[in-house]
């Protein structure tokens, strides 16, 4: 069955991305449980949940923390899609949602969007370093932190150095040297 309705992702981690929407409820967010899956920081983990009612999908922010706005201006309550919406999840993540006709003669599903469609071939892969695309794994390894041992070096160095200064003056003061090592302090 085709999706008569679908998310297309304008800006974000994967411009380009089709989400098509098939179900008569769908959550949007970070974690992998979720219907569609935007790994990015500006998303929450359950951000919002798109429901079926009606022959149309109804959009609703679920407590986000960045907010989820339609044409700019922030949801305070669900919310019906229509064709062309923007629909945006914190400042960085936009998507159009768009209606599609379907005609069962047809071979191809023509969109009824108010904006036009440039082709796209496949979803560009993700990128490698996104700004502010969450890790897939957050129990990843910490790097082993490194120790300056130049510092510590100098400290037992000195320790050292002043043990030797203190035994040589403990020895020469108990053997009565002191006019054998120092003769110019007079009184030798």
């Amino acid at each position: 069955m085709l999706s008569q309705f679908q998310l297309i992702m304008r800006q974000g981690p994967t411009p380009g991305a089709t989400f098509p929407l098939e179900g008569d409820q769908i959550t949007i967010g970070r974690d992998p449980s979720n219907g569609i899956v935007i790994n990015d920081a500006e998303i929450s983990r359950r951000h919002a949940r798109l429901t079926f009612q009606g022959g149309k999908y109804v959009l609703e922010d679920l407590g986000s923390t960045n907010g989820t706005f339609v044409n700019g201006q922030r949801l305070a309550g669900p919310r019906v899609l229509k064709a062309g919406e923007v629909v945006s999840f914190g400042e960085l993540i936009v998507l159009v949602f768009e209606t599609m006709a379907s005609d069962p003669g047809a071979t191809a599903v023509s969109p009824r969007s108010a904006m036009p469609i440039r082709p796209v071939s496949a979803p560009p892969p993700p990128p490698t370093q996104y700004a502010g695309q969450v890790p897939a794994s957050a129990a990843a390894p910490l790097p082993a932190k490194k120790t300056n041992v130049i510092p510590i070096v100098i400290g037992v160095g000195v320790v050292l150095f002043l043990c030797v200064c203190i035994s040589f003056f403990w020895y020469v003061d108990s053997n009565f040297l002191w006019c054998t090592f120092f003769p110019f302090l007079g009184g030798c």
